[in-house]
């Protein structure tokens, strides 16, 4: 046992840190898609890996790990599903809704895919790999081959030309 400020740091917590630190930004994602919210993914990822840990002992292959969090996420989103229709209450009027077009987000999309496709080789696979699938610069360097200050330069001049692409621009005026 590790004694960290009053408390006591057990060899599961190591483990069950490093899961979290290795497998956090993809169990996020799937958060993501069951909640449509950034913030409420956050919340649904957070206590399913309070059950998780809580249940960390009993999990015996470790292959079965992402499985049990994904399992607890969904459960978690049911029973909010569940509680959030009980405050919707039967009325004889319609209320008005006013509806947004949801397009605009799929423009969007396409609209950066085809600026971060303008980008030369380098900087386009740097934007990638830390703004897609959320590398760290260190981790992006040893995947390229070359120095961490290399890869802050590029993704520096890929931000740049990017904030300077005229599509992007006009995107963000319009939005």
């Amino acid at each position: 046992m590790i004694a960290v400020a009053g408390t006591t740091q057990s060899p599961r917590f190591d483990d069950f840190s490093g899961y979290v630190a290795e497998r956090g930004p993809a169990l996020l994602r799937m958060a993501r898609n069951l909640t449509n919210s950034h913030t409420d993914a956050e919340d649904l990822l957070q206590a399913a890996l309070v059950k998780t840990f809580l249940s960390w002992d009993r999990i015996t292959n470790p292959r079965a790990l992402d499985g049990y969090v994904r399992r607890a996420m969904i459960n978690t989103q049911i029973s909010e599903w569940r509680r959030s229709r009980l405050e919707v209450f039967p009325t004889d009027e319609i209320p008005e809704q006013r509806t947004e077009d949801p397009t605009w987000r799929s423009d969007l999309a396409d609209v950066v895919a085809r600026a971060v496709d303008r980008l030369p080789d380098r900087q386009r696979a740097a934007v990638v790999l830390r703004y897609y699938d959320d590398l760290t610069e260190a981790q992006i360097a040893a995947r390229l081959g070359v120095t961490l200050g290399t890869v802050k330069s590029t993704l520096s001049r890929a931000t740049e030309k990017l904030r300077q692409d005229a599509d992007l621009i006009i995107e963000r005026t319009t939005s």
